[in-house]
Order: structure tokens, then sequence, then C-alpha cells
């Protein structure tokens, strides 16, 4: 039997509630030829021992696992290998291109949705390998992405603004898609228990509201302007812009001139953006 590896930021989920809240946030369904419903093909970053995948394969059409443990894919190949709508890919996820490795395998191509309980020391790589950036959205993006990680990323990427846990990371992925938090998940759920609690959030990736006109532009002055949360953020962007013009736009915005980062919604970052 398989051990988690600390190298691997291995903890394994063991409560049912927690598994089958995740399953119903993923709101997952086969295909019905009789209705001429398409079914959902589902991405799983690290299936661990395969206790969530198992839900998975029987409430989708496909499931793509992708492990980076070889010791655990040996096992899941064992316990999961003869399921026809699973297939397991052995490498790490953000090195992997999914797109191309799918290619000889015509009923696994473009999963719609990712289902995961993801390592948490990766977990910004992961959501901009699935998200994109602003500058570059997701070429393809998926239909939604419900994800098992430390709460307290949970509560960065559901944060609203003004809030002590609302930053750049906050507006970078709330400008991809909607976040919604869908339960907390306690450190006693996992084997071994993490040393912080967990959440689940779900995300759908769309086109925010209101366009950007230069996405790199505003990318740069989302980080910029988080770059020193104490000041305010006509002080952070000095380097970019001139202080008395960057001031004069936020009035015009009707945003404080002497607000901090935090205080800016996303709609305001895009319409600053816009207006310089």
């Amino acid at each position: 039997m398989p051990q988690p590896r600390k190298r691997f930021a291995q903890h394994w989920l063991q409560s049912d509630k927690a598994l089958n809240s995740i399953v119903a946030a993923a709101d997952l369904s086969r295909s019905d030829k009789t209705l001429g419903k398409i079914g959902d093909r589902v991405l799983e970053i690290g299936p661990g021992k395969g206790v969530l995948t198992q839900q998975l394969v029987a409430k989708s059409d496909a499931v793509i696992a992708v492990e980076i443990d070889r010791d655990l894919c040996q096992y899941l190949a064992q316990k999961l290998g003869s399921i026809e709508n699973f297939l397991l890919l052995q490498g790490d996820f953000l090195s992997l291109d999914i797109e191309q490795l799918l290619q000889p395998f015509p009923s696994f191509h473009t999963p719609n949705k990712v289902v995961a309980n993801i390592p948490y020391n990766i977990t910004g790589p992961i959501l901009e390998k699935l998200l994109g950036t602003i500058a570059q959205p997701a070429s393809t993006p998926y239909q939604s992405i419900v994800l098992l990680i430390q709460k307290e990323v949970a509560q960065r990427l559901t944060a609203n603004p003004s809030s002590r846990n609302f930053g750049a990371l906050s507006v970078r992925v709330q400008y991809l898609a909607d976040c919604t938090w869908i339960c907390d998940v306690p450190a006693k759920a996992f084997y071994p228990p993490p040393k912080v609690d967990s959440a689940v959030v779900r995300l759908r990736p769309r086109p925010f509201p209101i366009a950007v006109d230069r996405p790199k532009h505003m990318e740069t002055l989302v980080k910029v302007g988080f770059s020193n949360k104490r000041k305010m953020l006509r002080n952070n962007l000095q380097s970019l812009i001139e202080r008395d013009v960057l001031t004069r736009c936020l009035e015009e915005l009707n945003i404080d001139p002497q607000a901090r980062a935090e205080a800016l919604s996303v709609t305001q970052w895009v319409s600053l953006s816009n207006k310089l």
C-alpha cells in the first residue's frame, strides 16, 4: 500500500462529506444519446489513491488523471486500469502538454472540467496553467474548476475589495473567473493531516464583462499596485505613472486618491488601466 510522500506534499482526503461536496460542486453528467446530451470529461490533478477518482469515473464520460508519483501510478493502474473511461498520465502537471498527450486518445480529448485536490505548495502555478493570466487568458477555458486548496488561498480567491484577504491574486483570478466558496475542510479530514485547514472552491472561467484595452498593462499595474499594501496606491504606482496624473485619473473615476490597492474592485482596476 503506497504511503504519502512529503516531497510531493501528499495529504490524502479521507472525509466522505468533503468528497461528496467536491463532486456535487463539479455537477458532473454522462452522455445521453436519447437526449442528445454530451457528458463531461474531467481532468484530475494528483489523484493520490484514487478515492475521488472513483466517484469521477462513475459520474462523467472520461477522467484524465495526472500523477507525478510513479509508485502511485502503479497502484492506480492496478486499481482502476480496467475502467474504460479512465486514463492515467504519469508526470508533472506543470510541465506536461496535456492536449498533445491526449491526441492518441480521441475519447479523452479536450477535458471541459477540472476536479482536484492539488498540492498546496504549487497552487499558484497550477491556477495560472488552468486559467492563464490577465495578459494571456487560457485559449480554451474550462467550463468549471473545482479545487481543494489551502483555506488561506481560498479566502484570497473569493475575497471582496477592502477586505484584508483581497490582493493581487484576488484581482488576477477574479478577472478571469467567477469564484465561489463551496465548503471548509478541516485538517483532520486528511491523512496525514496538514498544518493548515483547507477549503473547496469553484472557479467558472469567463471573459470579464468590461474589456481591458491593454491586458499586459493592467497586469503590471496590479503587480506594482499591490507591491506594498501599506502604501497608498498612488505611491506604489509612482514608478510607472506621474503622481499628479494618477491622482487626477482616480478622481475622475470617483476613486479616493488616498485609497490603497485593496480598496479597488476588479472593475475599477480595469477602468483605471483603460484610463491610463
